[in-house]
């Protein structure tokens, strides 16, 4: 969470609300836990329907926790808004969304192989994760449930766990057809994961999909931890759109796009260019993770080749891509995120990727140079930061065109 001074909260007490913040996340948090956990006091058998909800962790691997998230006596289609961020987008406030976690019991089945995923499938267990609507759930606990919220950059938040006997599918899970296919065909994961998106399956099926081990060549199928499969799943979707989107002709005009949600706020400007990226985090003193004013950045060049991996960039750059295939063109892009202190507590990724999404049906400045345009994300930006002295922004500006590095018979011939 984010680090509010300790002597701020003791001054407070939760209600003073010194920290800034509309409500204290401290109290909501213990409230949602206290009351599921008086739930369930009593209980040996937890019964509700899977949102879906299922992790993969990745510590002790190759020897793995598995996760299934179930809201005790919640049942059907309400037990959806559990896990379900793209309807969470622009309705859900943060607070709103801890709660909702918190009310999720985390039902931990312990040390998995992964390479046996087919355990996992022949009690449908990875089966009801990957289902396109809530599965009746039944979880046999072996262990007192420890109330606490874990959070984390990349997953959603998890909520109270407990150490499971068993659990029990007591519904049929609902596959698309294409899933249905592709489970019980032998074929590549990274082929998989593209031939779901081209059906329309959205970034958030497809990752529990791959992550329990239902993809890929029968013989190699493995379980993968869910925050490999995230970044994974946005890795494999944009690098086949980047192929397309490489001999696009390039966008016309300099817009900058805009949206905000949960105290994140995002620019992106699109410029005409060969293929190239840019992004740029500035978070704000007392946000997550930072105590002072912070910025980290990152280059991409033409070839899909970047500085280092980072998880938060390839959400938001699936989306830019996603506007710039569905628009058949291509552009340089910089993406600017600005990280406030409302932003207490990490929810995962999603919401980038989703935020980037609506900015890019909302644009807001049409700019006659790429200079031009960042000078006007800069003036909008809530801190004092000189975009220009940034060093990925600095190599963009500075940077001639792409194609200037090569004579026109070379472009020819990467184009055959």
């Amino acid at each position: 969470m984010r680090k509010i001074p300790a002597e701020l909260c003791v001054k407070c007490k939760g209600y003073k609300l010194l920290c800034g913040l509309p409500s204290c996340p401290i109290m909501s948090r213990f409230r949602s836990l206290v009351n599921v956990a008086r739930v369930l006091s009593s209980k040996d058998v937890i019964t509700g329907s899977t949102p879906p909800s299922g992790i993969v962790g990745e510590r002790g691997y190759p020897n793995v926790r598995v996760i299934i998230g179930v809201p005790p006596e919640v049942t059907g289609a309400q037990a959806k808004e559990f896990e379900d961020p793209k309807g969470w987008w622009g309705r859900k406030s943060l607070n709103e969304i801890i709660e909702l976690r918190s009310s999720l019991v985390s039902a931990v089945i312990e040390s998995v192989k992964v390479n046996d995923p087919w355990k996992l499938y022949e009690k449908e267990i990875s089966l009801a994760v990957a289902s396109k609507d809530p599965v009746q759930t039944e979880v046999i606990s072996k262990s007192d449930i420890v109330p606490k919220l874990r959070f984390d950059g990349v997953l959603v938040p998890r909520g109270p766990s407990l150490k499971a006997e068993e659990v029990k599918v007591d519904e049929n899970p609902k596959l698309s057809k294409k899933m249905e296919s592709l489970i019980f065909d032998d074929v590549k994961a990274e082929d998989s994961v593209i031939e779901l998106y081209q059906a329309g399956e959205d970034v958030y099926s497809i990752v529990p999909s791959l992550s329990m081990g239902l993809l890929g060549r029968r013989k190699n199928r493995k379980l993968v931890p869910t925050r490999w499969a995230i970044t994974a799943v946005d890795s494999i979707i944009g690098k086949h759109l980047l192929r397309k989107i490489q001999f696009f002709p390039e966008v016309n005009d300099i817009t900058v796009y805009h949206s905000a949600y949960l105290g994140n706020r995002f620019f992106v400007v699109l410029f005409p260019s060969k293929y190239r990226g840019v992004w740029v985090e500035i978070w704000h003193p007392m946000s997550l993770w930072a105590d002072e004013v912070t910025v980290v950045d990152l280059y991409e060049n033409f070839w899909g080749e970047y500085d280092t991996l980072d998880g938060g960039y390839m959400a938001a750059r699936l989306s830019v891509l996603e506007y710039l295939y569905n628009n058949v063109r291509q552009a340089g892009f910089v993406i600017v995120r600005e990280v406030t202190k409302e932003y207490f507590a990490p929810v995962g990724n999603w919401h980038i990727r989703e935020t980037v999404r609506r900015a890019m049906r909302n644009p807001i400045f049409k700019a006659g140079s790429l200079e031009e345009a960042l000078k006007e994300v800069q003036s909008r930006l809530l801190v004092k930061v000189n975009l220009f002295e940034i060093p990925s922004v600095k190599k963009l500006v500075a940077q001639k065109e792409i194609t200037g590095y090569f004579t026109k018979s070379d472009r020819t011939d990467r184009a055959v």
